[in-house]
């Protein structure tokens, strides 16, 4: 697969990755491209891996761990633009469901999990939104299956915990 064949195949799920990741639009695009600059320099080895697109994905996710730690500020807003990308519209529009009150849930949601911490987050985004194994996501942030275990028991009990004080 050439390169060009694998972004334009790739591309928009490696964008809304980095958008669940960052919780920003612009700072996804951004950092999707500095990370598809960096593997088109070695598109020729990472596409002979077994699997070029756990190699990208680990990329991506390190160079938005890298971001974070550059950054002055840790603060992130829950935009609604990241709301929007990652809400499940077939839930919204279920008859019988009340659109704003999914909407509102949703919203809630994703202001908890952009205030988890990086790995923790990274891990649910891996886990429920790419649906990826623990194996998987081990391999993409370079750590044991059962730290993954670890990071998303640890970030859904926070989730729960932060959920109960805010309801």
């Amino acid at each position: 697969m050439t390169f060009e064949d694998y972004v334009a195949a790739r591309g928009p799920a490696l964008v809304r990755l980095a958008r669940l990741l960052t919780g920003d639009r612009h700072r996804a695009e951004d950092l999707t491209q500095e990370v598809l600059g960096r593997a088109y320099v070695r598109w020729r080895s990472i596409s002979r891996t077994d699997r070029p697109d756990i190699y990208i994905r680990r990329m991506l996710v390190n160079a938005n761990t890298s971001w974070w730690r550059r950054r002055s500020s840790r603060e992130t807003p829950a935009t609604a633009e990241l709301i929007n990308t990652a809400l499940d519209r077939s839930a919204v529009h279920r008859p019988g469901h009340d659109p704003g009150t999914a909407a509102a849930e949703h919203d809630a949601m994703w202001r908890l999990v952009s205030g988890l911490p990086e790995r923790q987050r990274a891990v649910l985004v891996l886990r429920y939104y790419e649906d990826l194994d623990d194996a998987s996501i081990a391999e993409i942030l370079d750590c044991s299956a059962a730290t993954v275990r670890t990071h998303a028991m640890r970030a859904l009990a926070k989730l729960r915990t932060r959920h109960l004080v805010t309801h």
